[in-house]
């Protein structure tokens, strides 16, 4: 895949003036915030042998990987279901900053604009709106994730430290999501932030997925805020067997993960956690 139309984006941190009260005293100066732009992710494919170009999502994401996110939302979503599918990945040439995705696909290859004519925009806080349907996720599930024998309750309290400690910019700016992916003794393996939780494991999963490194078996992702059913959804999609959160899931994350046979973890902090669903991975 060629990148040879790829631009750096714009840095995953922007300054800010800031006034901080403590104490009855106050102090001006200058402050790192996590960065937060429109990327607007398009899908080339070919129909009666022409090239057509359609919008698929708008997505509020810190730059960085941004053909990662692109092919983990292609994959998660259900667009794409092998990497063979995509021809090419790259920045829009016309666009005036890099915040526009072209993803081409290969000729034979399918795409249905119905699917996305009003699930087009995406928050950081949430993935594609108007969601809400578990039957519209089991669609884009594949088997059941297989793999992960066993991991020690010890070493998955663990893991929030070890992934805080890979957080480059959440510690200059506090502000920024991650997801992490680590194998069953606890080594750090890939992650990723971002101000949107969603789009920090489309990153990790698009890494890998561009890699060729998936399904991703016998491993374990955790995300740094709560587990949301989009979110289960996604690690089901690249074939990961356990996913653990420092927050809470939703009805719906519980739900699928009982009924796909995902692990699923919440409140993992502070040396403590709860098992949601799949507890026969953890001991």
């Amino acid at each position: 895949m060629s990148s040879a139309t790829a631009r750096p984006p714009s840095g995953a941190t922007v300054p800010a003036p800031v006034a901080t009260y403590e104490a009855g005293e106050v102090e001006r100066r200058q402050d790192l915030v996590a960065a937060e732009e429109p990327l607007e992710l398009r899908v080339t494919v070919e129909e009666g042998g022409h090239r057509v170009r359609h919008g698929v999502a708008v997505t509020m994401r810190t730059p960085g990987h941004d053909f990662a996110l692109a092919a983990g939302f292609f994959l998660s979503e259900g667009i794409v279901a092998a990497r063979e599918a995509i021809w090419n990945i790259a920045y829009c040439p016309e666009a005036e900053e890099p915040n526009v995705v072209d993803v081409h696909l290969k000729p034979g290859v399918s795409f249905d604009p119905q699917r996305f004519s009003r699930n087009v925009y995406t928050s950081s806080s949430c993935g594609v709106c108007g969601k809400t349907s578990i039957d519209l996720v089991r669609t884009v599930c594949p088997a059941r994730p297989i793999g992960l024998t066993r991991i020690a309750p010890a070493v998955l309290t663990g893991l929030p430290d070890t992934l805080r400690q890979a957080q480059p910019v959440f510690s200059r700016t506090g502000g920024l999501h991650a997801a992490g992916l680590f194998d069953a003794s606890g080594r750090l393996l890939l992650q990723h932030e971002d101000v949107g939780r969603h789009n920090a494991l489309d990153k990790l999963i698009g890494t890998l997925f561009l890699d060729g490194a998936l399904p991703a078996s016998d491993r374990v992702l955790l995300v740094s805020g709560r587990a949301s059913f989009e979110l289960v959804q996604k690690a089901l999609a690249a074939g990961i067997p356990m996913l653990a959160a420092v927050g809470a899931p939703s009805s719906l994350a519980v739900e699928l993960a009982q009924e796909f046979g995902l692990t699923l973890v919440g409140f993992l902090r502070n040396g403590r956690f709860n098992v949601y669903a799949g507890e026969e991975r953890i001991g």
